[in-house]
């Protein structure tokens, strides 16, 4: 097939889809398609456009970024099929490690009632508004939540929901000249030393928790269904039940936080959002890679910490674990090392920060003596609260480059993130 007949196919195949190419765009596209033959490749212009319909876009007019994030998720996903003669790479292709600064960004909008991505770069540090907009949107997030569950939504028609009837949850400006109990969710603040509040977008009350008491459970016609009760502090978000006092002080009969919902009704009720930051897999993809995951019985992850590389000690014992891995039938398909990667603190009276860059060029010396490892195993390397960096605040930077370079030379698989930092194996996240 000529380049200029598969360039009218791709532009008019996106153009019953509704899509817009530029034109690096296009020319991505066209390098993915190149890599099949003629016969396959409708099929692999298809499966990129499905691909690019559950990706989180801004607009119709599609950008390289977004072919680009497409391609190469589709090409992972190839590999690890073409891997799976071969068990130790299929399963190495198979991490992903997500950097906690390079997580997307999403928020919800009450108004609109999606999620929509947090466009442009963050701060480092907050000002003013972060604190407050932190406990908005983690309010937004369990609200959306709570309004899906049958118990708390309100019903179309009126009708018996349940045993014990519907719940709507209120907002708290409404409860001003309101009679009867009624259902609440906020946040618990103490705006007034010894006095509590209950706060929500719209307004706070101030609350009476001495006569509370934690949910019982609740009996649906076809199940049990229990909302989480547990330890509830200042700053907490929690489901109230009760009624306003003449005083104006709301009296709260039951509270306990909002209820749960299983993962996969969150994945079904969310699909096309990237929470995780590993892309968005179609259903086919999912169960394919679950596929694969029963098949990895005997992958193992060895994750280990405060390795000291200015201490002899602690090298080498290191050395002894390396050895003993080295002589094993499976090898590990991942190794985590963990900071602090000095006995001392790498603050401003640090000695030498050229000799610790050193010795991780002899922690690589050491790993590549053990070919094994070497070429089947993967390295992650977190760095600890007293390592180098800007701070100790969390989520904290990934190793400067200037002290892992020498390292590198003798791993080029090595693999630098933050601390936290997310972890996919196949289908499984954490």
């Amino acid at each position: 097939m000529s380049g200029s007949t598969t360039r009218k196919k791709v532009q008019r195949r996106c153009k019953i889809r509704g899509y817009s190419l530029k034109v690096d765009a296009l020319d991505d596209i066209l390098s993915f398609v190149s890599r099949f033959p003629d016969a396959d490749a409708d099929d692999a212009i298809d499966l990129l456009l499905d691909q690019l319909h559950n990706q989180t876009l801004k607009s119709p007019i599609i950008d390289k970024d977004a072919v680009r994030a497409v391609v190469t998720l589709l090409l992972e996903a190839e590999a690890a099929v073409d891997d799976t003669s071969n068990p130790t790479a299929a399963t190495t292709s198979a991490i992903r490690v997500v950097d906690a600064f390079l997580l997307p960004k999403l928020r919800y909008d009450p108004i609109k009632k999606l999620f929509y991505e947090q466009t442009g770069s963050l701060p480092i540090h907050g000002d003013a508004s972060a604190k407050a907009a932190l406990y908005r949107d983690r309010f937004l997030l369990l609200f959306q939540r709570l309004t899906r569950d049958q118990h708390f939504s309100k019903p179309a028609f009126d009708s018996e929901m349940s045993n014990f009837g519907n719940c709507e949850i209120s907002p708290i400006q409404s409860l001003v000249g309101q009679t009867g109990r009624r259902w609440v969710m906020g946040l618990i603040s103490q705006l007034e030393d010894g006095h509590f509040y209950l706060e929500d977008l719209t307004a706070s009350v101030e609350i009476n928790l001495s006569n509370a008491i934690s949910f019982p459970n609740f009996y649906s016609s076809d199940s049990q269904y229990k909302i989480t009760s547990g330890f509830v502090s200042e700053n907490t978000i929690v489901v109230a039940e009760g009624e306003m006092l003449v005083e104006g002080i709301f009296q709260v009969v039951t509270c306990g936080f909002p209820p749960l919902e299983d993962r996969e009704k969150s994945l079904k009720l969310l699909a096309g959002h990237d929470f995780f930051g590993s892309g968005v897999l179609t259903k086919e993809e999912t169960l394919r890679l679950a596929e694969l995951e029963k098949k990895a019985v005997n992958d193992m992850f060895v994750i280990i910490s405060d390795i000291w590389l200015d201490d002899e000690e602690a090298m080498g014992k290191l050395t002894t674990v390396l050895d003993v891995f080295e002589n094993e039938e499976v090898v590990p398909s991942l190794f985590v090392f963990m900071g602090n990667f000095s006995s001392h603190p790498c603050n401003l009276s640090f000695p030498s920060f050229s000799s610790l860059r050193s010795q991780f060029g002899k922690l690589g010396k050491l790993i590549g003596m053990h070919q094994r490892l070497k070429e089947n195993s993967r390295f992650l390397f977190i760095p600890g609260p007293d390592d180098a960096g800007p701070s100790k605040v969390l989520p904290r930077c990934a190793l400067p480059k200037y002290l892992t370079e020498e390292l590198q030379e003798h791993i080029p698989n090595a693999i630098f993130s933050s601390n936290p930092c997310r972890l996919k194996f196949v289908s499984s996240s954490c």
